[in-house]
């Protein structure tokens, strides 16, 4: 039997899975944080300064009215409904899948009407849109 006394060894604690996992914590954290506070946000749409007005040749504009009425090209719609908006952007799309689709909303039109347009318009495969807006200038002569 030997019975030397062994030299004990001093435990030794490893840090570094220990930083990653913390690391992984506080990267995720970060991207998860709102940093903007909805009682600071003092929104006044639709008004924006723009020097100039894009011209997308394969437009297909969707017109919202105060009381919710939508037309798609200048044409009235009679339905107010999500698949009669599909179809008439489908048959406005004179590109296809490649057309844009530009909501000119009445600043007083409902956020649901708008957000109609955008439901009708992923239902249809239009996936690029955009809004139209009036100058500052514009907006202070009415």
């Amino acid at each position: 039997m030997n019975f030397r006394s062994r030299t004990r060894e001093e435990p030794e604690i490893n840090l570094i899975p220990f930083i990653d996992v913390l690391l992984v914590v506080l990267i995720f954290l970060m991207l998860s944080t709102t940093y903007s506070k909805f009682t600071e946000l003092q929104l006044k749409l639709p008004v924006a300064d723009a020097t100039a007005q894009r011209d997308y040749p394969k437009e297909v504009l969707v017109g919202v009215s105060s009381d919710g009425a939508y037309s798609v090209n200048k044409v009235p719609l009679v339905e107010r409904n999500v698949d009669a908006l599909a179809r008439a952007l489908l048959d406005g799309a004179k590109a296809g899948k490649d057309s844009v689709v530009i909501i000119s909303a009445d600043a007083n039109a409902t956020h649901q009407s708008v957000v109609t347009v955008m439901e009708a318009a992923r239902r249809s495969g239009l996936i690029q849109i955009t809004f139209a807006t009036q100058s500052s200038a514009q907006a202070g002569s009415r």
